[in-house]
């Protein structure tokens, strides 16, 4: 396997993570090594099988600055899909020990912004910090239609959508609005999901609601969000944060023997915005604790036992886990 060294004290092969990946082949394995440092670039990698190892979380970030309601050099707004500091496609990535981050600010003064944009036919994630606002990660692929014009507008908008299996191992994932969003099976093992307060969002179902977790588009057949032992804190006010809405109508995710702050909505789940769809969805919880889990209501709430949320677990683990 090739390796490349990446420092910013000039000891390394390179000095940015841009051109580290660019003298890659495409079907050579690689492994990045990257050290401590703040890396200001909005990072593409297309490559076959690549593994990026940072220096730690808190040591090593990759940061960009990006939203979709701010232009974009063709004249247009960035919009969502291009508003990403990092966009992994190809067959496999490996991403450890560091952080990438999408600090342009609230989606409400600067739209979306995508801090990883994960398109590889495989991924893992290990002790990685994925920080954002809206629309924080996208597990892709994209749905197959978009809903209004432009809304897919990036690097993806006009490719076939091909399968995902994404597995994301004691990561941070921070946000406010869909910040977990996309159409990817992926199984999220004891990570910290936390969601960022950044006031009153978009929620019609709650009147002083400050946004959602996950919004899977998860396509037909698919398996889609699996969170298992994973901690959701947050500093938003009590019952203000839904575990998760259908941005698809077949949207999946599951949260099993996870432990939910005081901020998760009584309700657990809700439609997208009052669309008719919503009983397509599939959302099931089984084993939480803590006060976001008791006295669950709401029409998508849906309890599992704990024989079918182990085979769902066992599942996800076979699709999602590397051997």
């Amino acid at each position: 396997m090739l390796t490349i060294t990446v420092a910013q004290d000039g000891s390394g092969n390179f000095a940015t993570i841009g051109e580290a990946v660019q003298a890659v082949p495409y079907d050579t394995p690689a492994r990045i090594l990257i050290g401590p440092g703040t890396y200001r670039e909005k990072l593409a990698c297309d490559k076959q099988s690549i593994a990026f190892q940072g220096a730690g979380m808190a040591e090593t970030r990759l940061v960009w600055n990006e939203g979709g309601k701010l232009p974009h050099p063709d004249g247009r707004p960035t919009h969502t899909f291009r508003s990403w500091t990092a966009f992994f496609s190809g067959g496999e990535v490996t991403v450890e020990d560091m952080t990438i981050e999408n600090d342009a600010g609230p989606g409400s003064l600067v739209g979306q912004g995508i801090a990883a944009y994960v398109d590889t036919r495989r991924a893992v994630f290990r002790r990685v910090r994925l920080l954002g606002n809206q629309d924080t990660l996208f597990c892709a692929p994209l749905p197959e239609k978009e809903r209004e014009k432009d809304g897919f507008l990036g690097p993806r908008v006009f490719t076939p959508r091909l399968p995902s299996a994404q597995y994301y191992q004691s990561c941070e994932i921070a946000g406010d609005i869909d910040f977990i969003f996309g159409g990817a099976d992926a199984l999220f093992e004891q990570c910290v999901i936390r969601s960022v307060d950044n006031g009153p969002g978009p929620c019609k179902e709650a009147k002083e609601g400050r946004g959602y977790v996950t919004a899977p588009s998860t396509p037909a057949g698919g398996l889609g969000f699996v969170f298992w032992d994973c901690d959701f804190v947050s500093p938003c006010p009590a019952g203000s944060v839904y575990l998760g809405r259908p941005w698809r109508p077949e949207g999946r995710t599951a949260v099993l023997e996870c432990r939910l702050g005081a901020h998760i909505a009584p309700e657990g789940f809700c439609p997208w915005n009052g669309r008719p769809d919503w009983d397509k969805a599939a959302f099931a919880e089984e084993g939480n604790t803590g006060p976001g889990a008791e006295n669950r209501t709401g029409p998508l709430a849906r309890q599992l036992s704990a024989a079918q949320a182990g085979d769902l677990l066992t599942k996800a683990r076979r699709l999602c886990r590397p051997e």
